[in-house]
């Protein structure tokens, strides 16, 4: 990313190429860690990573079986290369006359539940970007907006009654504002079921069900995106530029939307995507709060069971989509703010 003049086609598409070869290489690296707290480091430990597939408990024969299945008595440059194999061609786990396929893209396999964990991921994920993408607009629309009038109300009632608020917002705990909301419009009023149903039952149903988790995740996200847009925009409004503008004799409104907003949305952006790309991942209270069925409740349970792979796969997959997010927020910056050009 630089400021300077617009970038041509052939500018940007460089651009995108050396992004998205950074990200690869980032997920690889990603990978590699990922796969080494895993498998490698419990070694270290003195702990036989067998175990912990098939529980203490076993037999020594059930264990001896998952190691030969797994690979994990060849060497752990083999068991990366069979993993990054997996991933895009399948792979299969043979131990004498016992196979089990994994059809591609293969991010492990649970012998505990009997089933791989690609599907279970592609089960879950919809729920979980639902809820975070339904969140995320909330909190933008009513955390930015509450933060850019604090700050143009600097001092005013408004400006500490909503500080107020976002101070407490921030402060409670997500699973308290989630039970109280189910306390007050479901069980109390009534107002909202607050059973989660799929959407290919019910549109309304789902909706429904959905209300109260975008909500109360959104109030904790709101309240800390409106600290920082007040924080910013108060800075953006002490700057040069924006003195110059109003100098010139340009309206509020078109100094406020179209000058100084465009600098506060620029942190902001930031923000949002490390925020959307981490609850992607799952929002495991807010998940299980309202028993949703998505990845935080699948992280929740196999943490329980100790089904590693299942864990192994949803920390992927968060950390692909925190990669993707910001990649996106990188190409809203030239967007977003005419003195950024990408190059």
């Amino acid at each position: 990313m630089a400021r300077g003049t617009a970038a041509g086609p052939r500018a940007v598409l460089a651009y995108l190429i050396r992004r998205l070869f950074a990200a690869a290489v980032m997920l690889v690296v990603i990978i590699l860690v990922v796969f080494g707290i895993f498998f490698l480091v419990p070694r270290w430990a003195g702990v036989d990573p067998a175990t912990m597939f098939v529980g203490k408990q076993a037999d020594p024969a059930a264990i001896e079986a998952v190691r030969q299945k797994l690979g994990l008595a060849d060497p752990i440059f083999a068991q990366v290369w069979e993993f990054f194999k997996g991933i895009f061609v399948g792979r299969t786990y043979s131990s004498g006359g016992d196979v089990t396929d994994c059809a591609a893209p293969c991010f492990g396999y649970s012998f505990k539940s009997e089933q791989a964990i690609w599907p279970v991921l592609t089960d879950r994920f919809p729920v979980t970007l639902a809820l975070a993408l339904g969140a995320a607009f909330l909190w933008l629309l009513f955390g930015v907006a509450a933060g850019v009038l604090s700050a143009l109300k600097r001092g005013s009632l408004w400006d500490r009654g909503a500080m107020i608020v976002a101070l407490g917002g921030v402060s409670l705990p997500i699973y308290f504002t989630g039970m109280l909301s189910l306390a007050i419009f479901s069980y109390g009023l009534g107002w909202i079921d607050g059973r989660y149903v799929p959407l290919a039952e019910s549109f309304t149903g789902w909706l429904g069900g959905m209300i109260l988790p975008w909500v109360t995740l959104a109030f904790l996200y709101a309240a800390m995106y409106a600290r920082i847009t007040r924080a910013t925009m108060l800075e953006v409004l002490g700057e040069d530029y924006i003195r110059t503008a109003r100098a010139k004799g340009l309206t509020e409104p078109v100094v406020i939307g179209k000058h100084a907003m465009r600098s506060t949305m620029t942190p902001i952006l930031t923000m949002l995507g490390m925020d959307l790309g981490a609850l992607i991942g799952g929002a495991i209270l807010t998940e299980t709060t309202f028993s949703l069925p998505g990845l935080g409740g699948a992280v929740l349970q196999a943490i329980r069971d100790k089904d590693l792979p299942v864990i192994l796969g949803v920390t992927l997959i968060t950390s692909l989509a925190v990669i993707i997010a910001n990649l996106l927020v990188d190409l809203l910056y030239a967007v977003i703010d005419p003195r950024v050009r990408l190059s």
